[in-house]
């Protein structure tokens, strides 16, 4: 759908798992193009972030990605949930 970074921090819009295609589709066309605004742009930029707009696959590929980098981390810290 969208990302944006700001200092190593991702961010986006998701959907529950089997939310049907053509819906995802629908949300990814309107999120995109209200991205694409320069008001939008410009007031995102406000808040110290980056915007990609992207394709739902390709934001589940940064999801998979940053899920695995932190794993890691939080593996080789030894950190444990309460």
């Amino acid at each position: 759908m969208f990302r944006a970074t700001r200092e190593q921090a991702g961010r986006g819009v998701g959907a529950p798992r089997n939310t049907p295609p053509e819906i995802i589709s629908k949300l990814n066309t309107e999120i995109n193009a209200g991205l694409a605004d320069p008001r939008m742009k410009a007031r995102i930029a406000d808040f110290g972030y980056t915007v990609f707009a992207n394709s739902p696959a390709d934001f589940g590929t940064f999801i998979a990605a940053y899920t695995e980098k932190w794993a890691k981390v939080i593996k080789f810290s030894g950190i444990k949930a309460d």
